[in-house]
């Protein structure tokens, strides 16, 4: 290339201090004195001996440039490792902590500096390595995993800010690093899940364009604000950090919150790129992350679209992410909502693993919660969907009992909170186990109505809908569940089942489609797999049949012969399928899955 610039692959590092405008503000002469003393003692040395060259101090960071990345690996572990010893003795209002990222790529060199997207994958790697941590790339994870003696946490594909294509992280964290830096008024944790959502930021260079970005911080806020089970910090809180380049695991800190939602808008030309992304605050992983695109005319419906898709996404999210923690043994609220996620999850290990003993449990775990904190509400939304699934999968030897129980739980948890979606929601499965059809619909919009980003609510009342014959409504619910949440697999199953329902009175080809998508998402949901025994006896092919009845009577023997019993008690329409799946489901023997000897075709 001309005028002296050239190119090379090389290990790029960049690093850190946490909280550098904090230690400024408590002691300027004293972070300055001691930051040259770090590099005097501890960090040009390293650099230096393992061969790497110092491009740039900014202040409170370090770009440095390294001919091998084992050498930069080497360089940054011992960097990291000696500052925890040296700090050791420090106050921890005091104490300097570094962050860390490394990245294999290639530069471009002009004079004494570098450029290019390697040295900002470095730099975004930085941001998202814990407190005295390491994060790499995984081209450098590649070089370096068999010739160090550590290791680094492999933590997925993350959405690196303003660069295109995600990046997989392996992370590194010192076993006696110093404790994270103390951030001035930090807040504690609330004692449910907690997020905030920071302003958008406005990627197309042009002022006038804030106010769409803007729009969508608000928008999103107000409609995470809907879910009682969130604590979402208020929008005039979240926009002082607009314009701002802050580390999220400190704003995490500081606000005292789980999450940060956070993204960018690109206008160009007529066409608007939107990105999002989930981080969890306690660790920086990236939890989830989106892209939309559309054209500038129609921009509101963008903002509207863009607004429910993301929260839609984004709440599940939050709850897989405190499920996980729950099963890695970390307490995460209080005694009360600990047994409340505790019990949520055995609610869908119970699903997954076909177990009513552990649907049992989730029970028993969240009276408990109850028992501890009569305002629970996470407690009774999962003590209502494990009756509600009991009595769906036939686990219950007292149906009318669960029921009593079912519309108890649900009456309470409204009385407690009538703002409360899932709460009415609840109220309108009660309605639905009891064969009340028409009360179910109407509790469930109203659900709808107060909180329209519930996907698990819209698909469950696409199929009551569908059960009441009112097939265009149930196929709308259905459609705007899956294009909200496509990758739920809950949700997006139950939607699949309610569009197999619609379809099965006209097309046994567009049924046999939705109904294999639903069973793809919950291979041990009972009804999806009666509902294929059905159309299997309709078309007279056997070895369908007994593939489902054998599945069926592996995960709820009881359900066929529980549908037929109590049929008069459920709510079906005169247009709707159920009663041909019912008349389709009596010519099977169910004791061995097979056409009763009255229905067999003669040779």
């Amino acid at each position: 290339m001309s005028d002296g610039t050239q190119r090379k692959l090389a290990a790029i590092v960049s690093a850190d201090v946490v909280g550098y405008s904090r230690l400024m503000g408590v002691d300027e002469t004293g972070t300055l004195a001691a930051l040259r003393a770090h590099r005097a003692e501890l960090i040009d040395g390293l650099i230096d001996r393992h061969g790497g060259r110092i491009v740039k101090v900014m202040g409170d960071g370090l770009l440095l440039e390294f001919p091998s990345v084992v050498n930069a690996a080497h360089c940054a572990i011992e960097f990291q490792t000696g500052m925890a010893a040296r700090n050791e003795a420090v106050d921890e209002d005091h104490r300097i902590i570094f962050r860390i990222g490394i990245n294999l790529g290639d530069i471009i060199i002009e004079g004494d500096d570098i450029l290019g997207d390697g040295v900002n994958i470095a730099a975004r790697l930085q941001e998202i390595a814990a407190p005295g941590g390491i994060a790499i790339s995984a081209r450098v994870h590649e070089d370096i995993q068999d010739r160090l003696e550590t290791d680094f946490e492999d933590t997925g594909e993350q959405s690196l800010k303003n660069i295109a294509r995600p990046v997989r992280v392996w992370q590194w964290t010192a076993e006696n690093k110093a404790a994270p830096v103390a951030v001035d008024e930090a807040l504690q944790l609330p004692s449910k899940s907690s997020i905030v959502v920071l302003p958008f930021n406005n990627m197309s260079g042009a002022g006038e364009q804030d106010y769409f970005s803007d729009g969508i911080t608000e928008d999103i806020t107000t409609e995470l604000s809907r879910y009682s089970e969130l604590f979402v910090i208020a929008r005039n809180t979240a926009f002082t950090y607009k314009g701002q380049n802050h580390n999220i695991l400190e704003i995490a800190q500081e606000l005292g919150v789980h999450f940060v939602l956070e993204g960018s808008v690109r206008k160009a030309g007529d066409r608007v790129r939107i990105n999002a992304q989930l981080i969890d605050g306690q660790n920086g992983s990236h939890l989830w992350a989106e892209r939309f695109d559309g054209g500038i005319e129609e921009i509101f419906d963008l903002q509207d679209e863009v607004t429910h898709q993301v929260v839609s996404a984004t709440v599940p999210q939050i709850a897989e992410a405190e499920l996980a923690r729950m099963r890695r043994g970390e307490r995460i609220f209080d005694a009360a909502y600990d047994l409340a996620w505790q019990a949520r999850g055995d609610l869908v290990q119970s699903g997954r693993q076909s177990d009513p003993a552990l649907l049992d449990v989730a029970k028993e775990k969240s009276r408990q919660a109850i028992a501890m904190n009569e305002r629970c509400l996470a407690a009774y939304a999962t003590l209502c969907i494990a009756y509600w699934v009991g009595m769906l999968r036939a686990w219950t030897d007292d149906p009318e009992e669960t029921l009593r129980l079912l519309d108890q739980t649900a009456r309470k948890y409204v009385s407690l909170n009538p703002n409360d979606h899932f709460a009415h929601f609840s109220g309108g499965l009660a309605h639905m186990m009891s064969g009340r059809g028409p009360d179910a619909i109407r509790n469930m919009r109203h659900s709808n109505s107060l909180n329209p980003n519930d996907t698990f609510v819209l698909s469950i009342l696409a199929n009551v809908e569908a059960h009441m014959g009112h097939f265009d409504e149930a196929k709308a619910h259905a459609e705007q569940s899956i294009r909200r949440n496509p990758k739920g697999t809950l949700d997006t199953g139950s939607a699949y089942l309610a569009l197999s329902q619609v379809a099965y009175v006209e097309d046994g080809e567009k049924f046999r489609h939705f109904a294999e998508m639903a069973i793809q998402h919950d291979p041990t949901a009972p009804l999806r797999r009666a509902m294929m025994i059905a159309h299997a006896v309709e078309i007279g092919d056997e070895t369908l049949l007994q593939e489902h009845w054998q599945h069926l009577n592996r995960v709820a023997p009881r359900f066929l012969a529980d549908r037929l019993e109590n049929r008069e008690n459920r709510f079906y329409h005169a247009e709707a399928p159920n009663e041909r799946i019912l008349a389709a489901l009596e010519k099977v023997d169910l004791s061995n899955g097979a056409l009763k000897s009255d229905y067999l075709k003669s040779d």
